[in-house]
């Protein structure tokens, strides 16, 4: 098959950026892959991309940007997304074009936004997978109905857990769509795992007000009044980061807590500390506590939706507290860092528990449903949903070869008709 990726900027930096990459990578070990990058505004991807990935842009910011038709406001791309401001008549006539002459078997959508133009501008041919990154319940209620309306011209739909899932499959009404959670993955660690020795717990992302880093860092000076050899180490940057230097100083805990500033990779920092740490009010998914998890820590986390629950098994391979509870959180970490055996018992389950998330497993089951996805819109049906969550993990290979060998013969005889 031949799979296309529309994704906002290629050449930034964020969540979306990483999981389309490395889904991407794994799928050109067996199809011809691209990814179509609406934005571009510098030479090179900030990511290392897979040469067996082709990438071609079509708005160069360098060029572009004071093209007439960027001057004037998008009409396709929804007015209440996020980044409609960054979208014009110009993007809109780039995307419509690149979907018209398309050669792909399936187009991914990788934000609302695009799944819109996917939805009304992809040819009859091409099968559509629209993914969410984000959650229903984030976007506004004019985006709602916007995407009830639009995203019913999709094949599938993909959110990255179940929980959403379920939420739009019961909210959102939209028949024929498959929706199916399709989890972000983490690639395989090539360092070895951490050996829960280190006396340090390890938190990394953006350090804004959602993280509730102050929370953490609150919850931490009674794991240092009782233990004052253990640190904490904050990676990340962010418009929280001086009330946070602050915070530290009136806790007197400046020989215990660092902000150590961004890391990229994060696995070599993971790997030196015992514990990971998630304090969000909110995480869509949660892929630092997946990277931590993969790298052999237990995971203290908030129990916030929707991604935490669906990661950590609270008391196996990390902990559950509820949002926003100080003494809860540090009651958690006081229980893994006073207990040797209960540290590394749990590292061990969370190394083992994470590989559910190694690409291979998540690349399986998106296979599965673009091979679906592709067969259904040659044959003109909608795509069948089989078991709840991740069905194609759970019916194994030869289910996804019985469906990529479908969508194969479905591909051969609409060649052999336009021919």
């Amino acid at each position: 098959m031949k799979i296309s990726f529309l994704l906002h900027n290629a050449y930034g930096i964020g969540g979306t950026i990483t999981t389309t990459f490395n889904l991407a990578q794994t799928l050109a070990r067996r199809h011809e892959v691209e990814i179509i990058s609406v934005l571009r505004h510098r030479e090179l991807p900030t990511f290392v991309l897979d040469p067996r990935v082709s990438l071609r842009s079509l708005v160069d910011l360098r060029e572009d940007k004071e093209h007439p038709s960027h001057l004037r406001p998008a009409r396709v791309f929804p007015r209440s997304e996020y980044r409609y401001g960054q979208y014009s008549e110009l993007t809109d006539q780039r995307i419509a074009e690149a979907l018209a002459t398309t050669d792909a078997d399936a187009v991914i959508g990788t934000r609302p936004g695009l799944n819109v133009h996917l939805a009304r501008e992809a040819p009859g041919h091409v099968a559509r997978v629209g993914q969410e990154h984000l959650t229903l319940d984030k976007h506004s209620p004019r985006l709602r109905t916007a995407l009830r309306r639009a995203y019913r011209g999709l094949d599938v739909l993909t959110t990255v857990t179940e929980a959403d899932a379920a939420s739009y499959r019961r909210r959102m009404r939209l028949p024929g769509v498959r929706v199916e959670a399709l989890p972000n993955s983490v690639p395989d660690p090539v360092l070895p795992p951490a050996d829960g020795s280190a006396k340090v717990v390890v938190a990394a992302g953006r350090l804004v007000g959602l993280k509730r880093y102050d929370l953490l860092v609150e919850a931490f000076a009674a794991v240092a009044a009782k233990h004052p050899d253990w640190q904490l180490r904050i990676y990340g940057k962010g418009e929280e980061q001086d009330r946070l230097r602050r915070l530290i100083t009136d806790l007197r805990l400046w020989n215990n807590v660092f902000l150590m500033g961004p890391a990229a990779p994060m696995e070599a920092e993971w790997v030196k500390g015992s514990i990971g740490a998630a304090t969000s009010d909110f995480e869509p998914f949660g892929m630092t506590i997946v990277e931590a998890m993969r790298c052999g820590l237990p995971v203290v986390s908030t129990d916030c939706p929707h991604g935490p629950a669906e990661i950590i098994a609270d008391g196996v391979d990390g902990r559950l507290v509820p949002v926003g509870d100080r003494d809860a959180l540090a009651a958690a970490l006081l229980e893994l860092v006073g207990d040797d055996e209960l540290r590394r018992r749990m590292s061990r389950a969370a190394l083992e528990n994470a590989r559910r998330f190694a690409p291979e497993p998540v690349v399986e089951q998106a296979e599965g449903l673009i091979a679906e996805a592709v067969a259904a819109r040659r044959a003109g049906r909608p795509v069948v949903r089989g078991g709840q969550g991740a069905a194609l993990s759970a019916r194994g290979s030869a289910a996804r070869d019985t469906a990529l060998a479908a969508a194969s013969g479905a591909l051969r005889l609409v060649r052999k008709g336009r021919s």
